[in-house]
C-alpha cells in the first residue's frame, strides 16, 4: 500500500508529515518504557523481519496482489510504541534506497501503514485479551483477529487523506469500496502471517512477546477455606529465562532467506493499492520517484543481469541495512532510558542525602 509522490497533493502531504512526524516522536518516549534489556535487541530484527515479509506479495484475487503492512506483528511483538518505530525504520529504507513509496508521501506512509495499523491491532488485541483464555491459543487468536481488521482500517484511512488531498477526481465512495474490497481480502493473508509468527515466538520464548506478558493466571492457594492469590514468583530475569540469541539468529537468518531467495517466487501481480489506482483512475498525476535513479531501485541491483541474483542481493541488502538502521536507533533509545533512569536515581539519592 505504498502510497507514491503525486496521489496526494502538497499541502494535504506536508500535513500527513507533521502528524507522521509528531506520532514518530510521541513513540520515541513511549519506547523507552518497552525497549528493556530483552526487547531492544529484538526490535531491530523485527524491522528487518517485516521488510522482508514486504517483499512476498502474495495472490489475492485475479490480477491482484497483497503484502504484510506490519504493524499489528510488531505492535505484538515489541509493544505499540515501538511498533510504530519499527514500520516507520521499514518505510523510510524502502523510501530512500529501493523508491518504493514516494519521498514527499513519507508522512502519508507512515500514518497510513506504521500509525494507523499499530494503533487500530493494538486496541483490537488488548480488547480481545480481556475476553479471549488467558493462553497462548488466546494471544495467538487475538494477533490473528487484529492484524485482519488493521488492513482495511489501513485503507480506510488512505481514502480519507484521498478525500481531502486527491490530486484526481475520483469520486471518494468509489475509492473507499475498491479499497476496502480487495485490502479485506490481504487483511486476511495479514492475519495468517502475522498469527504464525507470533505464535512461533510464542513456542519457543513466550517471555519475549510484549503482548503476552501476564499470560498464566495467579496460582491460588486456600487459606482459611478462602481462596487468595498466592505471592507471585519472582521474575527469572534475562539470564535464567535464557539467551535470546538464538531467537535472534534464527530470525534474521529467515528473513535472510525470505528476501533473499523466496522473494523471487513472489507474486508479480499489482498489490492492491496499485490495482486500484490503475483502475480508477487516481494515478493519473503519478510523479518519478526523486530516487529512481538508486542502483537498488525496484528492488534490484543495478548492473546485475541475473533477475535471480540481482533481486535476491538487493532483499539481502535491504533486510542488513533495515536491522542496522533500526537496531542503532533503538540502541540509542535504550541508552537514553537508561540514562534517564540513572539520572533519576542520582537525583533520589542527592535528595536523600540532603534531608
Amino acid at each position: 500500500m505504498h502510497v507514491p509522490d503525486g496521489f496526494i497533493n502538497a499541502p494535504v502531504s506536508a500535513a500527513a508529515g507533521v502528524v507522521a512526524a509528531g506520532a514518530v516522536a510521541v513513540s520515541l518516549r513511549g519506547a523507552r518504557k518497552e525497549l528493556d534489556e530483552r526487547v531492544a535487541p529484538l526490535a531491530g530484527l523485527v524491522a528487518a523481519f517485516i521488510f522482508a515479509v514486504q517483499m512476498l506479495n502474495f495472490p489475492v484475487a485475479a490480477g491482484t496482489s497483497g503484502h504484510l503492512l506490519g504493524g499489528a506483528l510488531a505492535a505484538v511483538l515489541v509493544g505499540p510504541w515501538t511498533g510504530v518505530l519499527c514500520v516507520a525504520v521499514v518505510l523510510l529504507m524502502q523510501g530512500v534506497l529501493f523508491a518504493d513509496g514516494g519521498l514527499t508521501a513519507l508522512g502519508v506512509n507512515i500514518t497510513v501503514m506504521g500509525v494507523t495499523t499499530v494503533v487500530v491491532a493494538w486496541a483490537v488485541f488488548r480488547g480481545l485479551r480481556l475476553v479471549l483464555p488467558r493462553t497462548r491459543g488466546g494471544v495467538t487468536a487475538a494477533t490473528f483477529v487484529a492484524a485482519a481488521v488493521s488492513v482495511p482500517a489501513s485503507a480506510a484511512v488512505f481514502t480519507l487523506v484521498y478525500a481531502v488531498g486527491g490530486t484526481t477526481d475520483v469520486p471518494v465512495g468509489k475509492v473507499l469500496a475498491a479499497m476496502l474490497g480487495v485490502h479485506v481480502l490481504i487483511g486476511v493473508g495479514e492475519a495468517v502471517i502475522t498469527a504464525l509468527t507470533v505464535g512461533a515466538v510464542l513456542a519457543v520464548r513466550p517471555d519475549l512477546v510484549h503482548g503476552a506478558r501476564g499470560l498464566t493466571a495467579p496460582l491460588k492457594l486456600r487459606v482459611g477455606g478462602e481462596l487468595v492469590d498466592a505471592a507471585p514468583a519472582a521474575d527469572p530475569g534475562p539470564a535464567t529465562a535464557g539467551s535470546p540469541k538464538k531467537l535472534w539468529a534464527g530470525g534474521l537468518l529467515t528473513a535472510l532467506v525470505l528476501a533473499g531467495v523466496v522473494s523471487f517466487y513472489a507474486s508479480a501481480s499489482p498489490d492492491g493499492l496499485e490495482k486500484v489506482a490503475a483502475d480508477q483512475g487516481i494515478d493519473a498525476k503519478v510523479e518519478e520517484h526523486a530516487a529512481a535513479d538508486s542502483p537498488l531501485a525496484d528492488y534490484g541491483v543495478r548492473g546485475i543481469g541475473s533477475a535471480r541474483l540481482s533481486g535476491g542481493l538487493a532483499g539481502v541488502i535491504g533486510v542488513t541495512a533495515t536491522l542496522a538502521v533500526g537496531t542503532g536507533a533503538f540502541w540509542i533509545t535504550r541508552r537514553r532510558r537508561a540514562a534517564g533512569s540513572g539520572a533519576g536515581a542520582g537525583a533520589g539519592a542527592d535528595s536523600g542525602a540532603r534531608v
